[in-house]
């Protein structure tokens, strides 16, 4: 191993002595303590005010339980929209698979695609409006057991759309 070294070793003592030398006349800033760091004394922090966490505004009226059937009835109704959308989209994306990009057949899978995107964007409201329910609750240091299941039924059903979609994404490209 030390053979391997020995004809390094010369150019990194090169190295280490050009590291070394300083050019004629150049004047480098003292190390020394200066007085500005010499300075003494103490801040006093200022007091910060306790947070004071509002009541989270949730747009929806009745009682939770109310709010969440409704919820959930509005996400199955879109979830039925998407089911519905879903056999043209599969027919034209059967149509536009293997077809150049930009031809009739890629582009009519492509806007199928698209309306059936839009078709799943409504079942994400709603994830998203239980969402926000359930933080305005956990906020208020409230049950969301009730919120809870409903929004995993709903995550279920927008995770079925999404594998719908990537399947469907997959024939066309």
């Amino acid at each position: 191993m030390q053979r391997h070294l020995a004809p390094i070793l010369p150019l990194a003592c090169l190295g280490a002595l050009a590291a070394c030398a300083t050019p004629t006349g150049a004047r480098y800033p003292s190390l020394a303590i200066r007085d500005v760091e010499r300075a003494q004394g103490r801040f006093q922090p200022v007091p910060a005010a306790p947070l004071a966490v509002p009541e989270v505004g949730v747009p929806l009226a009745g009682p939770l339980a109310e709010r969440v059937a409704a919820l959930d009835e509005q996400a199955a109704s879109a979830h039925r929209g998407f089911l519905a959308a879903t056999p043209r989209a599969e027919r034209l994306a059967d149509a536009g698979s293997g077809t150049a990009i930009g031809s009739d057949a890629w582009a009519s899978a492509q806007v199928a695609l698209a309306d059936l995107d839009s078709a799943r964007s409504l079942t994400a409201v709603v994830l998203a409006e239980l969402d926000m329910l359930m933080v305005a609750r956990a906020v208020q240091a409230e049950d969301i057991s009730a919120i809870e299941q409903v929004r995993q039924r709903v995550l279920a059903l927008v995770g079925e759309e999404d594998a719908t979609l990537e399947r469907l994404r997959a024939q066309v490209r």
